[in-house]
C-alpha cells in the first residue's frame, strides 16, 4: 500500500525532476494533458497552471493516492478542469485529444514498459508530447545494500523474491507486484540496460526514434543533501521507506520488519556517513521527451 505522507517526505527533492522534465515540453495549447502515475496529485496541479486551457487528467493505480489527490485543495480557476481516477498504466489507451503525456518515476515498476512506449508513440496523435523520467540509481550503495541484506538469512526466502532483479536474475517481479503507476521512486533492480528495470538515455532515444518520434534525452545526477538528526532514522532509510522498501514492508510482520529496518539502517549509516549534519545522497535520473510523428 502506498502511503502519501511517507512518499511526500523530501517533497522538494522528489519534485525537482518533474519540473526539469516539464521544462522541456514545448506544447503551447494542448487539449488534454495526462499525468500517468499522479500519486497524491500535488504535481498534477502544476500542469493545470502550465496549460490553463487544457483538461488535466491524473491517473494512479493506488486508491489511497487518488483519495489524497481528490482531497487536495485546488485553485478555483482550475478545479473544473482537473480529474483524478484509479487506473493501471498498463491498460491506459490515449484518446484522440491527448496532446501531452507526463509519466514521472513510474515505468521502472513496469516490466515490459518498452513495448508500452512503442504503443503510446503509435497511438498518440501526431505532434503529441510524451515526457518520461525514471530513476537510474539501481547500482547505488542504497540499492546494493538492500539487495545484499535481502539475500542473507533469515530474509532471503521472504524478502529477496519481492525485489526486482536485473540481468543476473531475470526481469519482472516474481513476488507481489507493487502498485503500478504511481509517481514514486525506484524498485531495487540491478544496472540499467535492455534486460534491467530501465534503459539509459541513449537506449530510450533509440527506441523512440525508431517509433518515428523526435527525441530529447538526457541524464542528471542530483546530489541531495539530506538533513540528519540524532533523534530520527538515517535519512536514506527514510527516503527508501517511501519507495523501494514498500514491497519489503508488505511481506514482513511487525517484529521481522523492525529487525530488518534496524540492520538496514546501520548499514546505510556506514554507506552514507553524516558530515556537517547532512548526508550526501547522489541520485541518477534518466529523462526523455518525445514528439510523435515528428520525423515523418
Amino acid at each position: 500500500m502506498w502511503d502519501p505522507t511517507s512518499y511526500l517526505r523530501y517533497g522538494d527533492e522528489r519534485s525537482r525532476p518533474f519540473h526539469d522534465l516539464l521544462a522541456r515540453i514545448g506544447a503551447q495549447r494542448p487539449r488534454t494533458v495526462v499525468d500517468l502515475g499522479c500519486g497524491p496529485g500535488n504535481l498534477t496541479l502544476t500542469l493545470a497552471d502550465r496549460w490553463p486551457g487544457a483538461r488535466v487528467l491524473g491517473l494512479d493505480s493506488a486508491p489511497e493516492m487518488i483519495e489524497a489527490a481528490v482531497a487536495r485543495k485546488r485553485p478555483a480557476a482550475s478545479a473544473g478542469r482537473i480529474e483524478f481516477s484509479v487506473a493501471d498504466v498498463r491498460d491506459w489507451v490515449p484518446g484522440p485529444d491527448v496532446d501531452v503525456v507526463v509519466c514521472n518515476a513510474v515505468l521502472q515498476w513496469v516490466p515490459g514498459h518498452r513495448e508500452l512506449l512503442r504503443r503510446w508513440a503509435r497511438d498518440l496523435p501526431a505532434g503529441a508530447w510524451l515526457a518520461v523520467q525514471v530513476p537510474g540509481n539501481f547500482d547505488a550503495p542504497s540499492h546494493r545494500t538492500l539487495r545484499t541484506l535481502a539475500a542473507e538469512p533469515p530474509w532471503r526466502d521472504v524478502v529477496a523474491p519481492v525485489l526486482r532483479h536485473g540481468p543476473a536474475g531475470g526481469t519482472g517481479l516474481p513476488g507481489p507486484h507493487p502498485p503500478v503507476a504511481v509517481g514514486s521512486g525506484d524498485p531495487v533492480g540491478r544496472a540499467s540496460g535492455s534486460d534491467g528495470p530501465v534503459d539509459d538515455a541513449e537506449g530510450y532515444a533509440t527506441l523512440l526514434t525508431d517509433a518515428n518520434c523526435q527525441v530529447d534525452a538526457w541524464e542528471t545526477n542530483y546530489v541531495h543533501l539530506l538533513p540528519a538528526r540524532d533523534d530520527a532514522v538515517h535519512p536514506v532509510l527514510s527516503w527508501l521507506e517511501g519507495t523501494g522498501l514498500r514491497p519489503v514492508r508488505a511481506v514482513l510482520d511487525d517484529a521481522a520488519w523492525t529487525d530488518f529496518r534496524r540492520v538496514l539502517g546501520d548499514r546505510l549509516s556506514a554507506a552514507y556517513p553524516v558530515r556537517n549534519g547532512l548526508v550526501s545522497f547522489p541520485f541518477r535520473r534518466i529523462f526523455f521527451v518525445a514528439r510523435t510523428g515528428a520525423r515523418s
